[in-house]
């Protein structure tokens, strides 16, 4: 597949800040793409530029091949951008203002621009300027979804919505996955990337410190084990690769790193295995685990006391 987005050691610098280092992105085409980092980290930045927003310092940048910088007015007819706070003209209407970013990107399907009105919930009748913060989300959203684009690019999005529309959001991007969209989704809410994202990368410091897919970052950390056992267990408190294990009135508990845990089976089943429950690490402790010196530093521990 082509890149849709690709960034290469890019750099941006405001005065003696560098919010950007380095930062190198792949996003092809048709993938659902998770953007995860926390405020400051760099993710906002890396989307301005994309948009043509912000010029680089350094690096490259490109979108659908081409240079965001120079052919804005081009690629933005391409895409849908949703920010995490959004402004909207406060005397149009909120169906004016869904139409007016459909012509600006080159077209809108009024049929679904009704059905994601209905969805969402939203009054188009009323003034901009009367919405709630969550109710200009929802303008944003629809006129994204609504509109014939090849890529959303979508930066904390569900930012002011309730649950219930998160949900409706998440069917949508799900919706526009299955149509060949590609979707760049920036969000801190852990299991919304986990539910719709096929490939994640972390961003700290303004650089790329992990990109895959979700069973490709799940190999690079340890999975919880938690198992019933008829009788004793032998040697699992020396084999290298367990960790926080306890075993208590017959219930065993640890942390399994992937290349230990053919051996914690194979120990498992020799003591006789009652039930056995294998949970692989969430996408919000694969993050985790890249920020562990600055939780440390914070004196956040890892729930049993211990230093991260």
């Amino acid at each position: 597949m082509a890149p849709v987005i690709e960034t290469n050691d890019l750099v941006k610098r405001f005065g003696h800040v560098t919010a950007l280092d380095d930062l190198s992105l792949t996003v092809t085409e048709g993938q659902t793409h998770g953007f995860l980092g926390p405020n400051g980290a760099g993710k906002s930045t890396t989307i301005r530029v994309l948009l043509g927003m912000l010029r680089s310092d350094g690096g490259s940048a490109s979108l659908f091949g081409q240079d965001p910088w120079a052919k804005a007015p081009d690629l933005h007819r391409r895409l849908a951008y949703v920010p995490g706070d959004v402004s909207l003209w406060p005397g149009l209407t909120g169906g004016e203002t869904i139409d007016l970013l459909g012509r600006l990107r080159g077209g809108l399907d009024k049929a679904r621009r009704d059905e994601l009105v209905e969805r969402f919930d939203l009054d188009p009748r009323k003034k901009a300027k009367s919405y709630s913060k969550g109710n200009r989300q929802k303008v944003s959203l629809i006129a994204a979804f609504a509109s014939k684009v090849d890529l959303l690019l979508l930066d904390e999005p569900t930012s002011g919505l309730d649950p219930l529309m998160a949900a409706v959001f998440t069917e949508c991007v799900r919706e526009a996955a299955a149509q060949g969209t590609t979707v760049l989704l920036s969000s801190h809410i852990m299991s919304e990337v986990e539910q719709l994202c096929d490939h994640v990368s972390i961003i700290r410091k303004g650089r790329i410190v992990e990109s895959g897919t979700l069973a490709q970052l799940r190999h690079l950390t340890r999975t919880e084990v938690r198992a019933g056992l008829a009788g004793p267990v032998n040697g699992l408190d020396s084999l290298e690769g367990v960790h926080e294990l306890t075993v208590e009135d017959g219930r065993l508990s640890a942390k399994v790193d992937p290349q230990a845990l053919t051996p914690v089976m194979a120990a498992l089943s020799e003591a006789g295995l009652e039930n056995l429950t294998v949970e692989p690490p969430s996408l919000e402790e694969m993050f985790l685990r890249y920020y562990d010196d600055e939780l440390t530093a914070k004196g956040v521990t890892n729930g049993n006391g211990e230093a991260r």
